[in-house]
């Protein structure tokens, strides 16, 4: 990997306390990156935080629940107060509590609506006025293959959510290209993550721990992230899909 246009970035990355958000943020940081991380669970990111600094990166960890506007805010001000910038933002944060429209898992759908839509826009809203500023900045948004094609039975809500992602990202880039702001959906397929166990009932998570046995390393979303940060300003990459070579959804 080239590490050109990674060295002393100032990523922010939200649902940074495992999986994808975690591997995201080891990988940069070991690349010279500067990273700045939130997600609910204080003292995993505090644990994030402490391991990567410890080798020699630069990390800032601050508790951030996504459905929180204020939250996002301080998260993105933090970054400010200590490094000045922002030049990056990964909207990671996301629930895939899985069920049948008829189970009316009412308070799940607005859990992921809170999550998956609103919480990714209030960090394009803390961000956005201050990459315009500098005219230049990099939003990656977090999709999913199931945002190409409802995952149903059961995904219908979180296909939707991803859906509106997608549309958000493109959007974005249409409307702000002239200040030179980057945007990058990245789409997964099945990736070993904590993801499969949003679901309430214990036989939906039977089932996803079964179909996500093909599951690809974390490792592997952030290499693409990063691929996707390490591009010459003049370049950006729209979208990523990837997934199992063996998933066929």
């Amino acid at each position: 990997m080239g590490t050109l246009n990674i060295a002393d970035k100032v990523v922010v990355i939200t649902g940074a306390s495992s999986g994808l958000g975690e591997s995201t943020a080891r990988l940069l940081a070991a690349n010279g990156a500067k990273v700045v991380l939130g997600a609910r669970r204080k003292d995993r990111i505090d644990e994030v935080v402490k391991d990567i600094t410890a080798k020699g990166g630069s990390a800032l960890g601050f508790k951030t629940d996504v459905t929180k506007r204020g939250d996002v805010e301080a998260l993105v001000k933090g970054a400010i107060d200590r490094h000045g910038r922002i030049d990056v933002i990964v909207n990671n944060s996301g629930i895939m509590p899985i069920a049948p429209m008829a189970a009316l898992k009412v308070e799940e759908w607005d859990r992921m609506i809170d999550v998956n839509i609103k919480g990714l826009l209030y960090g394009v809203a803390a961000v956005l006025p201050i990459m315009q500023k500098q005219k230049q900045g990099h939003i990656i948004n977090i999709a999913s293959v199931g945002g190409f094609k409802v995952f149903a039975p059961g995904g219908t809500v979180y296909s939707a959510t991803k859906f509106a992602v997608r549309a958000v990202t493109e959007g974005l880039r249409m409307e702000h290209k002239a200040d030179n702001i980057r945007c990058t959906i990245i789409s997964p397929g099945a990736v070993a993550t904590e993801l499969p166990e949003s679901s309430s009932e214990e036989a939906t998570r039977e089932n996803l721990r079964e179909f996500y046995k093909m599951a690809i390393p974390a490792d592997s979303i952030a290499r693409a992230i990063a691929y996707a940060i390490e591009q010459p300003v003049e370049v950006e990459i729209d979208e990523i899909v990837i997934r199992p070579t063996a998933q066929e959804f």
